[in-house]
């Protein structure tokens, strides 16, 4: 474990000291305050809404609360409290001061934190407006990206850009170079423009050049605001009149290499380099089906009580735990209402909370895809891979699977339910079972017809399901073996190595900005032109000049 004190991915808003959040019937309001002295590290102050991890948790935490407590509403505005600063993106002096892992993780969660406000807006009819009301730059700039619209004021001083390559010698690699292109189809010579200047693009020529959808003088804005927002919400079928579901602190306990939850336990094992993910399934008081008990049960359904728990433990072990290489994942408990609960997500997917619920279990099985830690399942006597469970396993880099051939009461099962053919869908839009099979589809077919069927060891393999299936002789030795060469290669080339594995094939636009974060970002923030003694990165704002290293790698 990291020396320095945790970080804990817990907050409500009356914890918040970076954001307002403000409701007006269909339209929320969540307007960027950065207190400058509330960084979440000491040895930098947060100047000009610059943001820090600490900024990203809450506004994280905040979407949560949008999606799940106000179901009444159907877009946000994103907007700063600034004078003519909307945001001027990551603090330069937090990053010259953080290790390379923190970098790397900050940008990741970052992105994830806007991925989420692009899958809310396409799965969950949740619209995001930017009100850019001052100059808007690098992360900054990345947030609105992320938006479905984005008004930029007009005063002739306010601005969009990505400085990051000139200023600072990195890349605007959370992706802004990415959405640019892919999303917003800013022609690529003028991208390479807005790219190396750092002045930034303003006015007319930002909407001419696809950089934002709308300029607006400055009487005009709050009013031109509230009009694009309210006509995004009119096309979104999020309910006025249901009742929100609250969220409450989500509950663990630490004790020494053991972090647990009601429905999730990790284990770290320091000697082995190694943490154990139990995901548990409902206990004996099965879990509601019916809309009246989802309803009643809210936050504690077992299906969003268990995505809160297992989102915060990949979080706090990808941030605090950075020597734990291996994850090893499994479940336990009954299979039956696993997959009673996968048959309600599927009947009453239209409900709203139904649909929010499954979409936090889609992103966080896709936080796992991304993590840059190796992934083994282990299937044993107990376990309960079915139906959502078993994407654990889809999302493994290997699954092994104990065979009792002769103790059938004993031996693991493995079941599948609709779930697993496209409700959860990784970062690149694929299912899991699409990205094993390539999109083929024979095994596809093959695998679908076992639908509710529970699989032994031999069928799962034979279906090409599982990676191995030792039997009780085999099964110590196999999968110690595994586990003890896995730890003992390079971190570097297994993170290179799984993320090609985990996306091949097919690509969209969230996988490149994952996979040029892994290969990009990660390279240039070790190269000494950002952050070496002299690094853009590492003299920004002491009046000095970058010194580079002019050999093109």
């Amino acid at each position: 474990m990291s020396t320095a004190p945790l970080v804990d991915y817990r907050t409500d808003p009356s914890l918040y000291r970076h954001w307002k959040l403000s409701f007006d019937g269909p339209v929320a309001t969540l307007a960027m305050d950065v207190s400058e002295d509330a960084g979440l590290r000491p040895g930098y102050k947060l100047k000009l809404n610059s943001y820090d991890l600490g900024v990203d948790i809450e506004l994280h935490d905040a979407l949560q609360r949008i999606r799940f407590e106000h179901p009444e509403v159907r877009s946000v505005i994103v907007t700063s409290l600034k004078d003519r600063v909307f945001c001027s993106g990551a603090n330069i002096f937090m990053l010259g001061l953080s290790s390379h892992a923190w970098k790397v993780n900050f940008c990741k969660f970052t992105n994830e934190t806007r991925n989420g406000i692009e899958d809310s807006s396409e799965h969950s009819g949740l619209k995001f407006v930017a009100a850019l009301n001052g100059s808007c730059a690098g992360g900054g700039y990345e947030l609105a990206l992320a938006c479905d619209d984005i008004v930029l004021i007009d005063d002739r001083s306010s601005s969009v850009s990505l400085p990051e390559v000139p200023l600072l010698g990195v890349l605007p690699g959370t992706g802004g170079l990415t959405r640019v292109t892919d999303k917003r189809h800013v022609r690529h010579d003028l991208a390479d423009i807005f790219c190396t200047t750092t002045e930034g693009v303003r006015g007319q020529r930002a909407l001419q050049w696809r950089l934002v959808d709308a300029v607006v003088k400055p009487a005009q804005f709050g009013a031109a605001v509230q009009e694009r927002a309210r006509k995004l919400a009119d096309g979104s079928d999020r309910p006025a009149d249901a009742r929100g579901v609250a969220l409450p602190r989500i509950e663990r306990t630490i004790a020494g290499d053991a972090v647990t939850y009601e429905h999730v336990q990790v284990q770290i094992d320091r000697a082995r380099r190694t943490a154990t993910l139990t995901v548990k399934a409902p206990g004996a008081t099965p879990a509601a089906t019916d809309i009246a008990g989802i309803e009643s049960a809210g936050a504690a359904w077992w299906p969003l009580a268990m995505a809160r728990q297992l989102d915060d433990a990949i979080l706090h072990l990808r941030t605090n735990e950075l020597d734990i290489g291996l994850w090893l994942l499994k479940t336990t408990g009954d299979a039956a209402p696993v997959l009673a609960l996968d048959q309600a997500l599927a009947r009453h997917a239209k409900h709203w909370f139904v649909r929010e619920t499954q979409g936090l279990l889609r992103r966080t099985l896709a936080r796992l895809d991304v993590s840059a830690r190796t992934l083994f399942a282990l299937i044993e006597p107990g376990s309960c891979f079915a139906g959502t469970l078993a994407e654990l396993a889809f999302a493994a880099d290997r699954a092994y699977m104990l065979a009792l051939p002769d103790d059938e009461a004993r031996a693991p099962k493995l079941t599948l339910s609709d779930q697993n053919f496209g409700a959860y869908p990784m970062a690149n839009g694929q299912a899991r079972l699409v990205r094993r099979f390539y999109g083929e589809a024979e095994p596809l077919r093959a695998a679908k017809e076992t639908i509710g069927r529970a699989l032994d060891a031999d069928a799962a393999l034979a279906l090409g399901l599982v990676t191995s299936v030792p039997d009780d002789i085999d099964w110590p030795d196999e999968t110690r073996i595994a586990i003890e060469e896995r730890v003992a290669m390079s971190p570097d080339a297994l993170t290179g190595l799984e993320a090609n594995l985990r996306f091949g094939g097919h690509e969209n636009m969230a996988s490149r900005i994952f996979g040029r974060l892994t290969a990009w970002q990660n390279w240039i923030f070790i190269r000494p032109n950002a952050v070496g003694e002299k690094g853009a990165l590492k003299v920004y704002g002491k009046g000095e000049k970058a010194q580079f290293d002019w050999n093109r790698v």
